[in-house]
Order: C-alpha cells, then sequence, then structure tokens
C-alpha cells in the first residue's frame, strides 16, 4: 500500500477525464493490521457501556463509538467529518450518512458544528437516528480505530487515485473534510488512501455535503455487490 506525497488537502480541483477507459484495476485493500483484524462482534478494550440509542440527542463520547462497533453483527462503516461549520451541511451528511447505512458519524468537538435545530431541520430525522459522535482528538481517534481493523479513505483533490479505484469493502471510515480547506493535513497523513472524486465539468468543486454523500453511495454498491456474490 503506497500513498503519495500530499501538499494541497482542499477537497476541490478541476481535472480532465479521459474520454475512453477499456481497462481499470481496482485496488484491494490489505487487510491485515499489526495486532490483527477485530472480528465483528468482538469486543474492543476501549468500549464502555453503550448509551441509549433511542434518546433524543444522538451526540455520543468516544467511549460510545466503541461501545456502538462492539454491538455490530457487521463490517464498520463510518463517516468522519473533519471540520464542516455549515448546519446545512452537517444535516445533510446526516441525512446520506443515514440512508447509506453507516453506524456512525464521526466529528472534532472544537471548530466544527454540533448538532442544532438547523442541523435536525435538514436532517429530517437523521439527527435522531445516526450517532454522531464527537471527539477531542481526531488524529487520536483514527490511530485508535486503526488499532481496531478499520481502514481510512479520505478525500483530497491532489490524490493520484480515483474514488472508484479503491476497494471500500470490509471495515471502513469514509474522512470528508470541511468546506473550502478540505481534509486537514494532519488528518489526511493518518488516512490509509487518499482519493479524489473526478470532475468533468467546469465547476471546481462538489459541495462537502454533495462530495460525502457521493463517497458513501460508492461505498454502498461496492459492498452490496460484494454481498451478492
Amino acid at each position: 500500500m503506497a500513498t503519495g506525497v500530499k501538499t494541497d488537502f482542499r477537497f476541490h480541483d478541476s481535472i480532465s477525464i479521459a474520454p475512453i477507459i477499456t481497462i481499470r484495476y481496482i485496488i484491494p485493500m490489505q487487510r491485515k493490521r499489526p495486532g490483527g483484524k477485530r472480528p465483528p462482534g468482538s469486543k474492543s478494550h476501549r468500549a464502555a457501556k453503550y448509551s441509549d440509542p433511542g434518546a433524543r440527542t444522538n451526540v455520543k463520547t468516544e467511549e460510545d463509538l466503541f461501545a456502538i462497533l462492539d454491538h455490530l453483527s457487521e463490517d464498520p462503516f463510518l463517516l468522519v467529518l473533519d471540520g464542516i461549520h455549515d448546519p446545512h451541511n452537517l444535516g445533510a451528511c446526516l441525512r446520506s450518512a443515514d440512508a447509506a447505512g453507516v453506524h456512525a458519524v464521526i466529528a472534532p468537538k472544537d471548530r466544527a458544528v454540533s448538532i442544532t435545530e438547523t442541523v435536525r431541520a435538514v436532517a429530517r430525522g437523521a439527527a435522531e437516528s445516526v450517532p454522531f459522535v464527537q471527539v477531542t482528538n481526531l488524529a487520536r481517534t483514527i490511530k485508535d480505530l486503526q488499532k481496531e481493523g478499520i481502514w481510512f479513505v479520505g478525500t483530497d483533490d491532489e490524490a493520484s487515485q480515483t474514488l472508484y479505484d479503491i476497494e471500500l469493502t470490509g471495515p471502513l471510515a469514509m474522512v470528508v473534510g470541511s468546506e473550502g480547506k478540505g481534509v486537514r493535513r494532519l488528518t489526511a497523513e493518518y488516512c490509509d488512501f487518499l482519493v479524489r472524486i473526478p470532475m468533468a465539468g467546469k465547476v471546481e468543486c462538489l459541495n462537502a455535503s454533495v462530495a460525502a454523500g457521493v463517497c458513501l453511495f460508492e461505498a454502498v454498491r461496492q459492498r452490496s455487490l460484494k454481498r451478492s456474490r
């Protein structure tokens, strides 16, 4: 597994698309980490008592996150939002996450929007159904989740690989950056893969919530195909 030198972590850029693609190779994720992969349903040493999933507020702690993972009977599917500030974008991301079957959305506590009435209105129920995990140190949380066997795929407009070149099955966390600035440098350095979304038109970037939806549903497509085989 190789990653290139990353110099610009904004989530937008315009790229050219070749008119004809004859062969495309999907790059598989290597499934082994030091310490091994934690099987679905096995217990994490970080887990605490799981908060009531039916509570009105679905804002969770990092300890809640590991408890959520311990209750899963399938591979984890997570969305990481690295510094979303617009409540409309957060609400739309939660709505897409709910539709895609994401088990939790992770975001930093500081310099990012939390759950507000605007977020709830835009999410149309997803703010109550999808666990929203706020963490103090996002990079540390990524490292801890990697030890649990979860792979992180971040968005980067300078990436050599596209979203459609990477295998998105298995334990997975998609990472989307903030409006304008994209994924932060340190967050990107901790990602296992960096990918870009091909842009064929004249616009330079996608809205953060739209980009999250594109990434999530490509993962859904791949995971559904794998289950049907």
